[in-house]
């Protein structure tokens, strides 16, 4: 039995020694990789669709997209067409009552802010955009106030109702906040806080742009204006690009 175990040991014997000759690595290495997607996402504005439909006074729809660029960096854009009847007051009086109707499209980038856990795809973001847009009012009526009455000041209806202001347009920038975050695979929900600056802002003498598709109401005085976005999206994964894993990082 003795010399069975001393044969074993012999033929053991080199390949220990060749086990010895090696370095022994005791630094584990990550190797894992996996592949962001990259693609197209498209959808559209739910808050317009829902508007349009609780409020006979409104009609509008946005297209939104954005396509990414690189790990963090989207291109993104919207597009739509509003049509919104209103009128403004004084006291009793209506001062206006008009309806504006147009088009307009924004293009900039997103920067995605959010470091994913493995697998996630949802973002939140900062950005900006260039908006253009070009519409036209229709006046239906007006009062023009009258202060040559020696004891008491009026109203006056206007002369000329039904009156069409075409060939207007207006231009701005928008600063972007928002998020999107994966419901379903491929299928996301969306939200954006946008604060623009009037650019360019081409008015009729007759008549001010009061209200102007895709910037919505203009303030006397100010050229800032607030509007929000609530999207629901499809993401068209196009291809794929590897990425190593990081040890002790999760994105």
């Amino acid at each position: 039995m003795s010399r069975y175990f001393i044969s074993i040991l012999i033929g053991l014997l080199p390949v220990l020694v060749i086990a010895q000759g090696e370095p022994i690595d005791l630094q584990k290495k990550d190797t894992v990789e996996y592949k962001d997607r990259y693609g197209l996402r498209v959808g559209a504005d739910i808050s317009k669709l829902v508007l349009s439909f609780v409020d006979e006074d409104y009609t509008g729809l946005e297209l939104v997209g954005d396509y990414r660029l690189t790990h963090k960096l989207y291109l993104a854009a919207e597009i739509g067409t509003e049509t919104k009847r209103q009128d403004e007051n004084l006291t009793s009086t209506v001062l206006y009552d008009y309806e504006t109707s147009g088009s307009y499209i924004k293009a900039g980038v997103d920067l995605n802010t959010y470091q994913n856990w493995y697998g996630m795809n949802n973002v939140i973001t900062i950005g900006g955009r260039y908006a253009f847009s070009t519409f036209s009012h229709t006046l239906y009526d007006y009062t023009l106030y009258e202060s040559d009455h020696f004891f008491n000041s009026d109203f006056l209806s206007g002369a000329n109702p039904n009156r069409e202001f075409s060939g207007l347009s207006a231009s701005w920038l928008e600063f972007v906040v928002g998020a999107k975050v994966e419901l379903f695979a491929n299928i996301f929900v969306g939200m954006s806080a946008r604060i623009g600056f009037l650019i360019t802002n081409t008015e009729d003498e007759d008549f001010p742009n009061l209200w102007i598709p895709g910037f919505n109401k203009v303030t006397e005085g100010s050229n800032f204006g607030v509007n929000y976005n609530y999207s629901i999206s499809y993401f068209i994964p196009l291809y794929k690009k590897s990425k190593k894993k990081k040890e002790g990082n999760n994105q």
